[in-house]
Parts: C-alpha cells; structure tokens; sequence
C-alpha cells in the first residue's frame, strides 16, 4: 500500500519547539501532493532493524532530521545516511527541517560510533553529512576528518561520500577534509542563485562554488557531487546556468529532486515539478557533460548513493578509456 505524505519519523517535538526562528513567520499551507508523489509506510522487518542499530549507537541520520520521503526504502535496504555533530544547526535554512540553535559541544567518541554502525550495517557505501557548525573554529573539519579515519580502519572496503557545510569564513578547513581522502564530496547547491537570499539565508552561491572547484584543485582523483531542489520558485534557465557553473567548477554528478515542505513554517512549495520535466532536466545534464546524473521528484541527494557510485566510477573509467584511445589515433 502506498501513500501521498511526506513521513515524519520524528515523534518528538513540535514544529514550534523545532524551529523557532521561524515561529514568527506566516503559515504557508501545504499543497496537495501529487499522484507521482508517493511514498511507502515503513513495515518491512529490516527497517525496524536499522532503526535500532542508529539507536543503540546513539547516531543521528539525516532520514530522519530531514524527514525524508525515501527513509523506508532505504532503510529496509541497511542504508541510512549519518548525520554528525548533532542535530542542532546554526542556520535556519527556509527549506530545511533540521532543528536550529546553539549545538552542544562535539562527542569525541562519534567517530568509533560511526565506524562500528557502517561495520554492523556491512555497507558498500556510506554517505555521512553534518549539521552547519559555525560556533567552530574550523566548522567541523577535523571531526569529519577523524569520522572518515575511523570508517577506514573498521570497514577497509566501505566506499566514503560525505555530504558537507560550506566551510564559510572557515581558512584551512576544506584542505582538512579534502587530505583525508573521502572517495565523493557532496556539497548541494540547494538552489539557484536568485533565491539564495530567502531560501538559504546563512549561505552563498558562490562560496559553495569555489568550494566544489577547490576540491577538485586539491585533489583530481576524488568525485565532486551537487544538488538543486526544484520547485522553489527557479526558472529554466536558472537551472541551465547552474549546471554549466557546476561543469566549469568539473562537478562530476548532479542530483535533482522536488522540494517537498517539511511544515506551514517553511517556504511554500511554488510548484510540482513534473517526472517529464526531471527527465528533460537529466537528458540536459548528460549533455552538458556529467558523469553521472540523478532527477526524478524523490530524488535526494544519498538515495541510491551505492549503486549511484558505481556507475559514477565506471563512467570516468569509460571516459578515460575514450580519451586514450582518441589520443592513440591521433
């Protein structure tokens, strides 16, 4: 049986005791979710089984912060994305269902949890994200930083993506991450750069930007990933831009899923975006010369991320393959 919600798989809290900065705000009411929006309610034996394990390690995952629409599914599948340093942001992203507020002091012993959950779960992938932590000096570098060490020596053949912060106003800290070798590096765009300053406030388009291209300054070898939500109020050619920006910056993968509103508190959905147009959106994307893309409206930015990375590897060794033998012709 399937169902037109968006699962919250938080129980406690309100969306006033979780977003205050946003209680001043007016509702904006949620849209009715179309027919090609649908999710499954979790039942399946395993999901119940990963649900414990977060606990028992006392792990924190963006499924659930972010009450994502694909937890069952994946969940049921033993994939689960970590979520480090909390669960308290310091920004207050107009989209975004991560509670916001001054976040306690890091657990040093999060790593060890991280690696033995990824250990137990006996993943191929892991994709690991974090709160934003500007109250610290390096924005939580290190701590990403370890969290990859740590999966390293307990899983050797874990692939490692990490999902992270824009590290603004944080000096030193991207290298921090970047020599510790994680296998991709995500950063989401979000969304396009007109709607920046009242969809993600705390952010900058082109600090995320240089950020993607920095890393791939710091070290060719490792996958860069991004993200746009659509359905915020961006036009076509917002998107187009967006993605020619990402291919001068060598972004090797592009996902784009639908904003699905988390509460009457958070910006309003200003359209369902269609499966055609996802579609239309992916073939785009091909052209302009990414490795891998992912669009449909359920897509999120670790959704499928194991098998996704699979492809992404043997589409670059496809394309080295083609240029090698294009210069051997010559």
């Amino acid at each position: 049986m399937s169902v037109r919600v968006l699962i919250d798989h938080r129980k406690e809290g309100s969306p006033a005791a979780r977003h205050p900065e946003k209680a001043h705000r007016p509702d904006n009411p949620i849209a009715r979710k179309p027919d090609w929006i649908r999710v499954r309610a979790p039942n399946n034996p395993v999901y119940h089984e990963t649900r414990k394990l977060m606990r028992d390690q006392k792990l924190v995952t963006v499924c659930e912060e972010a009450a994502c629409p694909n937890i069952g599914e994946c969940w049921s599948q033993r994939h689960a994305t970590m979520m480090i340093m909390g669960e308290i942001c310091t920004r207050a992203c107009a989209f975004c269902n991560v509670t916001t507020g001054l976040p306690h002091a890091l657990d040093a012993d999060e790593p060890q949890r991280v690696a033995e959950a990824v250990a137990k779960l006996g993943l191929r992938h892991v994709v690991i994200t974090s709160v934003d932590r500007d109250d610290l000096p390096d924005g939580g570098a290190h701590h990403f930083a370890r969290v990859i060490t740590a999966i390293r020596e307990a899983a050797p053949t874990t692939t490692i993506e990490i999902l992270t912060p824009d590290f603004l106003r944080k000096p030193g800290s991207l290298e921090i991450v970047v020599r510790a070798r994680p296998d991709v590096f995500n950063h989401n765009l979000e969304t396009v750069p007109r709607l920046y300053p009242s969809i993600r406030p705390g952010a900058r388009y082109y600090q995320s930007m240089r950020l993607l291209d920095d890393v791939k300054r710091l070290d060719p070898s490792i996958f860069t990933k991004s993200g746009l939500m659509l359905g915020l109020g961006e036009e076509k050619p917002e998107i187009l831009q967006v993605m020619d920006d990402l291919r001068i910056a060598d972004v090797d993968f592009i996902t784009l899923g639908q904003y699905l509103q988390p509460t009457v508190k958070h910006a309003a959905v200003a359209r369902f975006v269609t499966p055609e147009e996802f579609a239309d959106y992916a073939a785009m994307a091909r052209v302009k010369g990414f490795l891998q893309v992912s669009s449909s409206p359920l897509t999120r930015s670790s959704y499928h991320a194991d098998s996704d990375f699979a492809e992404l590897r043997a589409a670059r060794q496809k394309r080295l393959e083609t240029q090698n033998g294009a210069m051997e012709t010559k």
